[in-house]
């Protein structure tokens, strides 16, 4: 067994849209980034990564390559499953948490959990989501952009 942790962070800007774990969330303003910014997925995709030694999801993905433009990060996390998958690799477990002060995302837990296992090939059981708020501290406080950190255990 191996364990990954992962951390993504981007910026909140007008005229984006909102994609966290492959979830659209109405919201005045989105992610700025290469693809499409789902800092959830990201985390989780260099959780997985580190967990192999695989590096980072740039070195997959880099944001230099126009293939990646506006990439969907689910797809981007099916590719990576595949690369683990091929080295002998399934996942028992990924346990993430979300941080930004809103908009509010316990209606979209549940749906960005199926989104990640369906890319994972695991049961909806092993994907744990959780969102916090900063309490108006830090970047993520100040309504800045958004983090998300991902820790997985791999077999």
């Amino acid at each position: 067994m191996r364990i990954g942790h992962g951390y993504d962070v981007h910026r909140l800007t007008e005229d984006r849209k909102l994609i966290l774990g492959g979830v659209e969330i109405p919201f005045e303003k989105g992610l700025l980034g290469h693809s499409d910014a789902d800092v959830l997925t990201h985390a989780v995709m260099d959780s997985l990564l580190g967990a192999c030694a695989l590096g980072d999801i740039g070195k997959l993905f880099p944001d230099t390559d126009e293939n990646y433009k506006g990439a969907d990060s689910i797809m981007l996390l099916k590719e990576v499953y595949k690369v683990i998958k091929n080295k002998g690799y399934s996942v028992l477990n990924v346990d993430s948490t979300i941080c930004c002060q809103s908009p509010k995302l316990s209606t979209y837990i549940d749906k960005m959990r199926a989104n990640i296992a369906e890319a994972l090939e695991c049961d909806i059981e092993c994907i744990s989501i959780k969102a916090t708020t900063e309490e108006g501290l830090g970047f993520t406080g100040a309504g800045e952009g958004i983090s998300a950190t991902a820790v997985c255990l791999i077999d």
